[in-house]
């Protein structure tokens, strides 16, 4: 699958903006040119060789503290979508298996949670348990679940009625057995496509609660919490949300972009793909025998 998405070129610029993301989430903090937590004198000063995005109001580096506020956006995302895809894949496939009991309940609570606010739901628990983003991304995850629970048990129902699954059944096969050998590689691609889109939204959640202050403790940098403050001096510097706004936009967008890619080299759509590059490639070159035509 990783081939097929690199062939597409809205796969490779996905991936390409996502490796740039991820090495500023891990090199940012020793990246950083000036220490981001270090006031100065030189308040909401314009671009320069010393700083190159400017400072803030209270004369910190806002190229510094963009590199080192990566690393909470990037780590919340990730917590947001692998919370939901073991919450809710690992049900969604074990709800065709295990009975009619376990497949109502988990329908239910998968109903119940789609109906819950989870935003004012991780602002909830973040004023019972204290400020912190990562109790907030747990419950976050725990509520965006839904998804990965309604994708895995539709591709585990079109998998479950193949002949070669029922064999497995009839024969006395585990469930594990089952799930490994034949439903895995056919639940994995529309899972792959619903973890790219979630870790866009994981970004627009953290970024949505730093924006609001909630999550992170003062004066630990985040990219919302960067655009929240910059909104403040528009008139001194109207420029200054346009970076932090824009990583936030890129970094959605090539999450969105790589789910697309995934989506258009797998299942039917990517065999529908592979047939209409081989036609245009022609037929191969007739083969000669002995040399003649």
């Amino acid at each position: 699958m990783v081939r097929r998405v690199l062939s597409l070129t809205s796969g490779r610029i996905a991936v390409v903006i996502l490796v740039l993301i991820a090495l500023l989430a891990v090199c940012g903090p020793w990246l950083a040119p000036q220490d981001p937590l270090a006031t100065s004198d030189n308040a909401l000063a314009s671009a320069s060789g010393a700083h190159w995005l400017g400072t803030d109001h209270l004369g910190r580096d806002v190229f510094s503290r963009l590199l080192d506020g990566s690393r909470i956006s990037v780590l919340g995302s990730l917590e947001v979508a692998l919370t939901a895809l073991v919450v809710g894949a690992v049900p969604g496939i074990l709800s065709v298996y295990s009975g009619r009991v376990f497949e109502w309940l988990t329908l239910r609570l998968a109903d119940t949670l789609v109906a819950l606010p989870f935003m004012l739901f991780a602002i909830a628990v973040i004023a019972l348990l204290g400020n912190g983003i990562t109790q907030a991304m747990l419950v976050t995850g725990v509520l965006v679940s839904p998804l990965f629970y309604r994708v895995s048990r539709a591709a585990t129902l079109a998998v479950a009625r193949s002949p070669y699954v029922e064999a497995a059944i009839v024969s006395g096969a585990s469930v594990g057995w089952i799930v490994r050998r034949h439903v895995w590689v056919k639940v994995l691609p529309p899972i792959a496509v619903a973890l790219a889109q979630t870790i866009g939204v994981g970004f627009v959640i953290v970024s949505s609660l730093t924006f609001l202050g909630i999550g992170v403790q003062p004066p630990a940098p985040t990219w919302g919490g960067l655009l929240a403050t910059d909104l403040g001096y528009l008139s001194h510097q109207p420029w200054a949300p346009v970076a932090p706004a824009l990583l936030i936009m890129v970094t959605v967008w090539a999450c969105n972009l790589l789910a697309d890619a995934i989506r258009d080299v797998s299942g039917e759509a990517g065999r529908a793909l592979a047939s209409r590059r081989r036609a245009r490639t022609g037929p191969s070159a007739p083969v000669t025998v002995g040399g003649s035509r």
